[in-house]
C-alpha cells in the first residue's frame, strides 16, 4: 500500500478497533539481518582484492551457533589464531535477540530443550556455563533457568486451554486417533534409532522409506485424519521446521515426536512437561555465553566472496562492510558455516565429487522464510476465558489454514520483581509459505505489522489499541525444510564429514535447524580440522 492509503486505510480501521493509530503504524521499523549484504553475491563479483593477506591457522566463515561452535571447538583444540568473518553486525544467526521498551526479547529461536545423553557436545558446554550440574541425582539443568509456569497453552472454541494438544473432551473419535498416533509415535521408536541430534545416528532403511513420503501421506494411510490432530501435528512441524505436514517428510514429522518426548493422549501424559531452557532474549542467551570468550575472534560485517580451496591453503576473499574495502585470508583450514545455496556460489577447487555433493545438496534445499514481530504494548489486552496467560500462547488453527504461530510473553522469564509494571512486550512469529519470501523482503514494516495484527486479533481484538511499538525482523532463508528426500539425501549425509582443508558445519546439512544439531556439528567440524595441526 503507498503511504496515503496506508494512511487513510489506517485511520479508518483504528476507530474500528482493527488497527493502532496510524502514527503508530508507521512508526514500525526492520530490526536486524540485513538482506542487502547478503544480496550483495547476486551482483557481478569485483576484482581480486588488493591489500596485505592475513595468514591464520583456521577460518570459520559465517557466525551463526554452527560456526561459533566450531570456533570454540578449534580454540580448544590448540589452534590458537583461529578466526570467524560474519556477515552482519552481531553473531549469532537465527538466535539473535533484540531489546525493546528495556526488555530483552528473541527475534528467532527462543529455548533450547534439556538435552539427553544424544547430545554430549551441548550437555558437556551447558555444564561449563552452569545451565546443567552434577547432583546425587545425576546431571540435572539450573531451575532458574527453566520455563516458568504456566508453559503454554492453546486459543481454540472460543477460549484459553492449558496446553498445545486441543481437547478431546466430549469427542470420543479425536480420543482415539490420538491413542492411535501415540501407539504409532512409539512403535516407531522400538523400530528405529531416533536421536536429537542425528549427527553420527546411523541411517537406516526403515528411516529411508520415511523419509521418502509426505508426513500428511503417511498419515492418511494410517487412517490419521481427524482435524484436531492435524491441525496440532500441523503446527509442531511449522513450529520446528517452517512447513507444514503437506511439505514435510513422514520421516520429519515422526522425528519431532520420536526423537524428544514422545506422543501422549490426554489422561496419558507424563507427570511433567518437557524441561525447556529459555529467556526473555530467547536463544540470545546461549550465543552471548558462546561468544563472549571468543569476541576478539569475531570480525564482524564481512561478506566472504570467494573460497579457493587450494592444495597447500585456503584462499578467502572478503569484504569489510564497515571500511567499505576488500580483505585477503589465507588459512591452512576453514570451516564453512554458510547456508548451502550461498556456499555453492562461493566455495571452489574442492575435489570433483564433494564439490558435486555441495551443488546437488544445495539445489535440493528450501528454505521457509519467517517474521518475528516484538510488539510493545501500554498494557494487556482484555483477558479472554480459559487458561491464564502462558509463557506461549498459540492459536489453534487447522491445517495449511494460517502462518501464525502465535506469540511469546518476552518477560514470562524476567526474575525481576518489577517486570510487572513495566509495559508489556510479546514476540509473534509467522512461519510464511515459500511463495511469501519476496513479499517479506520487498514488504514495508508497517504493512507487515498490520497483517500481524490481524492474525492476532481473533485471540485479541482490542490489542491493537494497545500497540505502542513494533520492532520486525525478517528471514528470507530462516530454516531448512525437511521436505521428502532430504534428511537422507547421499550427498547431504556425505557433506557432513570433514575432508582435507575443508568442512561444512550449517545446519542445512541436518535438513533441518535447531541448535542441538548446529552445536554438535560445529563441535564435531571444529574438533576434527584442530588435529589437522
Amino acid at each position: 500500500m503507498r503511504r496515503r492509503a496506508l494512511l487513510s486505510a489506517g485511520a479508518a480501521a483504528a476507530l474500528a478497533g482493527c488497527l493502532p493509530a496510524p502514527e503508530v503504524l508507521l512508526a514500525s521499523r526492520w530490526v536486524g539481518v540485513a538482506p542487502e549484504r547478503g544480496h550483495r553475491l547476486r551482483a557481478p563479483r569485483p576484482a581480486r582484492a588488493d591489500g596485505p593477506l592475513r595468514r591464520v591457522g583456521a577460518l570459520v566463515l559465517g557466525g551463526g551457533v554452527s560456526g561459533l561452535a566450531a570456533l570454540r571447538a578449534l580454540v580448544e583444540g590448540g589452534v590458537d589464531d583461529a578466526q570467524l568473518l560474519e556477515l552482519d553486525d552481531a553473531v549469532g544467526g537465527n538466535s539473535r535477540g533484540h531489546t525493546l521498551a528495556g526488555s530483552g526479547c528473541p527475534m528467532g529461536a527462543h529455548y533450547l530443550p534439556v538435552p539427553g545423553a544424544a547430545a554430549p557436545e551441548v550437555r558437556e558446554w551447558l555444564q561449563q556455563i552452569g545451565l546443567l550440574r552434577m547432583t546425587p541425582r545425576g546431571l540435572q539443568p539450573d531451575e532458574r533457568h527453566l520455563c516458568h509456569a504456566p508453559q503454554e497453552r492453546l486459543f481454540i472454541d472460543g477460549a484459553w486451554q492449558d496446553g498445545l494438544l486441543p481437547s478431546a473432551e466430549g469427542r470420543p473419535a479425536t480420543r482415539a486417533q490420538y491413542r492411535r498416533f501415540a501407539q504409532a509415535v512409539a512403535e516407531a521408536q522400538r523400530a528405529l534409532p531416533f536421536a536429537m541430534p542425528t549427527t553420527g545416528l546411523a541411517w537406516q532403511p526403515g528411516h529411508a522409506a520415511l523419509d521418502a513420503q509426505r508426513f500428511d501421506q503417511w498419515l492418511q494411510a494410517q487412517g490419521l485424519d481427524d482435524s484436531r490432530l492435524l491441525g496440532h501435528l500441523d503446527y509442531c512441524c511449522r513450529d520446528d521446521y517452517g512447513a507444514g505436514i503437506a511439505s514435510v517428510s513422514a520421516w520429519a514429522g515422526l522425528h519431532y515426536f520420536a526423537s524428544r518426548h514422545g506422543f501422549a493422549a490426554p489422561g496419558e501424559e507424563a507427570a511433567e512437561r518437557d524441561a525447556v531452557f529459555t529467556w526473555p532474549e530467547g536463544n540470545a542467551a546461549l550465543v552471548r555465553a558462546l561468544a563472549t570468550p571468543l569476541a576478539p575472534r569475531l570480525h564482524l560485517g564481512r561478506t566472504v566472496l570467494a573460497v579457493e580451496v587450494g592444495r597447500h591453503a585456503v584462499q578467502v576473499q572478503a569484504w569489510n562492510e564497515a571500511q567499505d574495502a576488500p580483505e585477503r585470508w589465507q588459512a591452512e583450514r576453514v570451516v564453512v558455516a554458510l547456508p548451502l545455496h550461498v556456499a555453492q556460489h562461493l566455495v571452489q577447487g574442492l575435489d570433483a565429487p564433494r564439490q558435486r555433493a555441495l551443488r546437488e545438496t544445495a539445489l535440493a534445499t528450501r528454505h521457509a522464510p519467517w517474521l518475528v514481530a516484538n510488539l510493545q504494548l501500554d498494557a494487556w489486552p482484555l483477558a479472554r476465558t480459559g487458561a491464564p496467560l502462558a509463557w506461549d500462547n498459540v492459536p489453534f488453527l487447522p491445517a495449511g489454514r494460517s502462518p501464525m504461530l502465535g506469540y511469546v510473553h518476552a518477560r514470562h522469564q524476567s526474575l525481576r520483581t518489577d517486570a510487572a509494571a513495566e509495559p508489556p512486550v510479546i514476540t509473534a512469529y509467522l512461519a510464511l509459505p515459500e511463495t511469501e519470501r519476496g513479499r517479506l523482503l520487498s514488504g514495508s514494516a508497517a504493512d507487515w505489522t498490520a497483517e500481524v495484527l490481524a492474525h492476532l486479533a481473533p485471540l485479541h481484538p482490542d490489542l491493537a489499541q494497545r500497540l505502542r511499538q513494533a520492532d520486525l525482523t525478517r528471514w528470507g532463508h530462516a530454516m531448512a525444510i525437511p521436505a521428502p528426500g532430504v534428511a537422507g539425501q547421499p550427498a547431504r549425509r556425505a557433506l557432513r564429514e570433514p575432508v582435507g582443508r575443508v568442512a561444512f558445519v550449517h545446519t542445512d546439512l541436518a535438513g533441518y535447524s535447531v541448535f542441538e544439531e548446529a552445536f554438535t556439528l560445529g563441535a564435531r567440524a571444529g574438533r576434527t580440522l584442530a588435529r589437522l595441526g
